[in-house]
């Protein structure tokens, strides 16, 4: 079967489509017709060897799919061959067929297209783990994303205006607003052309923020320690600037708010049962069209080193996803 391979450590570029056997499933595994994979910033860490683990190469990238099921190990109960489903993985998407956790595999609902159902579990799992589970954010609360028009960012904000919370959200780009205001921000700052601070200010009478859901890490994550609110929680989300940031620990002490880590994969690994009940959660809102995933473009699976690089320079909006069947 067609897949792309990761032969070094080396990044997008020397990615290549290559043939490899059709691998088989143990017993709490599935075998899965990939029809579309999303690309993520974790997908272009993973092949750079810049994330927090590394898999034996060569392997093949993508993180996150969606298929039929094909075949089922003989200890998988809820799912059967011809299934409609999405799944995560650390590695196996950009595939004609991957290996899936059964716990870490959903059934699509009916009228639910392959394309979006591939864009859902990281992208919203990791804003819905860490609203929901980590934050407990409650309706009329200020949530900040930073990164917002990005797969993870976006997801948030529209999470965020599901669950009722004032979202502000920050873009590095003017060109960006339309769509993050279109996905529910009440208030939008360019960071890199606005004072962080004043504009922080003013858009919450000197309150602070709430929730703090940031996703470029540096000096963005740094000011945003100094404007919580009383009581607030700060949830490094990624390092999407490049460069993981420091903080005098006065800061949270003085307004008594929390910095709350937020690794929704690890999460997933400890707590299969719970993970299992938000992605059921996750599609029927995609299902009831509850939540919008936004798709940049859908490109060929030879195309997936492209799709990398346009993620690596921030280009994209929302996310690629990589058409396969």
């Amino acid at each position: 079967m067609k897949a792309i391979l990761c032969h070094s450590f080396t990044g997008p570029g020397d990615l290549r489509l290559g043939e490899i056997d059709v691998p088989k499933p143990a017993g709490d595994e599935i075998l899965i017709d990939v029809h579309a994979a999303s690309v993520s910033f974790m997908d272009q860490l993973l092949v750079s060897g810049l994330y927090q683990m590394r898999p034996q190469t060569p392997f093949v990238p993508g993180t996150e799919a969606s298929g039929t099921v094909v075949a089922i190990g003989d200890r998988v109960t809820r799912f059967a061959p011809g299934d409609r489903v999405a799944c995560s993985s650390w590695t196996g998407g950009y595939a004609e067929r991957m290996i899936a956790k059964e716990s870490k595999t959903v059934r699509l609902p009916d009228g639910v297209a392959f394309e979006a159902a591939a864009t859902i579990l990281h992208n919203y799992g990791t804003a819905y783990y860490a609203l929901v589970e980590r934050a407990r954010a409650e309706r009329g609360e200020t949530l900040f994303v930073t990164g917002a028009a990005g797969g993870v960012g976006l997801a948030a904000v529209d999470l965020g205006r599901h669950l009722g919370l004032r979202v502000v959200a920050g873009v590095g780009s003017d060109d960006k607003a339309a769509l993050v205001r279109g996905y529910g921000a009440s208030e939008v700052i360019n960071y890199r052309s606005e004072d962080l601070r004043d504009r922080i200010k003013s858009v919450t009478s000197r309150e602070g923020i709430d929730v703090g859901f940031d996703n470029v890490g540096g000096t963005i994550f740094e000011q945003m320690a100094r404007l919580m609110k009383w009581g607030g929680r700060l949830m490094p989300i990624g390092f999407t600037g490049g460069e993981i940031p420091s903080i005098p620990m006065n800061l949270p002490l003085l307004k008594n708010y929390s910095i709350i880590g937020v690794f929704a994969g690890a999460w997933a690994e400890k707590f299969a049962a719970e993970a299992a009940r938000m992605n059921d959660t996750l599609m029927q809102l995609l299902a009831e069209g509850q939540i919008s995933p936004h798709i940049d473009r859908v490109l060929p699976l030879e195309e997936a080193g492209d799709a990398m690089r346009a993620v690596a320079n921030r280009t994209v909006q929302g996310r690629i996803v990589l058409k396969i069947r």
